[in-house]
């Protein structure tokens, strides 16, 4: 099994970096900030406690050929076209239409919810305009403003569909009862009136032909830029540091002093086999009574190549604990307060910026991330050429 605390080598500890910029982590984050900053001239030093680049979106092959995403699929997709064109200057980005399946009460349907699902679910042939009459008289009209994830669902597509699809995968990925969960997670689920099934609806979507692990040793390929491996650092390791890029845990920067901030893990048992295991990348287990949220399937992320062989990860979701990898951020009630403490702190701390997933406590998918990368150099550069103050945060977690 890989667990979410999975690492390859033990990290080592660091005392007083001296580097003028220092930057904490070395994914897409920290990547792209110090690529931005060596190519106007200034050098940083980019540090990881892992043994590789590319954070959670680490990629490599197995002896089998297949290229896995070590840490669970990443489907690069994005209506930015500069952050579109910036990823393509570093790797042969291959257009890739993602499609997820979902088992059910025993059967297979097409994900998000679309006309083909309505009909297949329902038993029916339903045309666009018959299937989206039929799913307003079946949402709870009585739900003015949905306050918690089941009221959003049980307004949007009603009992049966929600539990069908919704219910019991949502309580296996979050710990808890849908019911304590904000409206706001299903908000961005798309129901489709239409047999169009591809999972995302961005003009812009592919996976690296050579995997992520080689477009961020790309960005990080300059001789302005010093990265060092398996290393952990503490704020007081970089206090001499003209300024700090913290994209590791905000909490971590401050030594928990409000408390752990709440996130999920995944653990995955990896197999391999010979042929074909399930015929498409993802296969969503809906009901409760299966233990495991869903089993990807990683050659199929690549169809443009032909193995022999697969390799499948069996994914589950769990609460973080002590050196798990944290995966999505919960950002219930009490998450939410005490990063609002941790706000706070940042807003008196002197040369450190926080960015990116971990260190502004928010699910970003990888164009996001670089297109706040990005900005953070933009505005970081501009501070420095005017010797202004660079603010803890360019984007509010709050």
């Amino acid at each position: 099994m890989r667990h979410g605390s999975h690492t390859e080598v033990e990290p080592t500890s660091v005392q007083r970096v001296s580097a003028s910029i220092i930057i904490v982590g070395a994914g897409f984050s920290g990547a792209v900030v110090a690529r931005e900053l060596a190519d106007a001239g200034i050098a940083s030093r980019v540090v990881d406690s892992r043994s590789h680049v590319a954070g959670n979106a680490h990629t490599e092959r197995r002896s089998n050929g297949v290229m896995v995403h070590v840490y669970g699929p990443h489907i690069f997709h994005t209506g930015d076209e500069h952050v579109w064109e910036y990823i393509n200057r570093f790797g042969d980005m291959v257009p890739y239409n993602h499609r997820v399946k979902a088992t059910s009460g025993g059967k297979v349907y097409s994900l998000p919810v679309n006309l083909h699902t309505i009909n297949q679910f329902f038993d029916a042939t339903m045309s666009p305009e018959e299937a989206q009459a039929f799913i307003t008289s079946k949402a709870d009209s009585t739900i003015d403003t949905p306050v918690s994830f089941e009221d959003q669902a049980l307004k949007f597509v009603g009992r049966e569909l929600y539990e069908a699809f919704f219910k019991g995968y949502t309580q296996k990925q979050w710990g808890v009862s849908p019911t304590e969960l904000p409206a706001s997670i299903l908000a961005r689920l798309p129901v489709r009136f239409t047999y169009e099934d591809s999972y995302f609806n961005h003009p812009y979507q592919a996976i690296p032909r050579d995997g992520y692990t080689p477009i961020v040793e790309a960005i990080l390929d300059h001789p302005l830029i010093e990265v060092s491996l398996n290393t952990t650092v503490t704020p007081s390791d970089v206090a001499d540091a003209e300024h700090v890029f913290w994209s590791g845990p905000i909490d971590q920067y401050f030594e928990g002093k409000f408390g752990a901030l709440g996130y999920r893990t995944l653990d995955f048992v990896e197999s391999s086999s010979d042929g074909d295991y399930q015929g498409c990348p993802v296969m969503n287990y809906c009901d409760v009574d299966v233990p495991y949220t869903r089993i990807t399937e990683h050659k199929h992320f690549a169809p443009w190549e032909n193995h022999a062989g697969t390799t499948v990860y069996t994914e589950y979701s769990r609460l973080a604990e002590g050196e798990d990898i944290p995966y999505y951020p919960i950002r219930q009630v009490e998450e939410k307060k005490q990063l609002g403490d941790y706000v706070a702190a940042a807003q008196q701390a002197s040369c450190v910026t926080f960015l990116g997933r971990l260190g502004t406590y928010r699910y970003l998918d990888m164009d996001v991330t670089i297109k706040e990368a990005l900005e953070v150099a933009k505005i970081y550069l501009s501070c420095r050429s005017e010797n202004r103050s660079m603010p803890p945060f360019v984007v509010n977690p709050l």
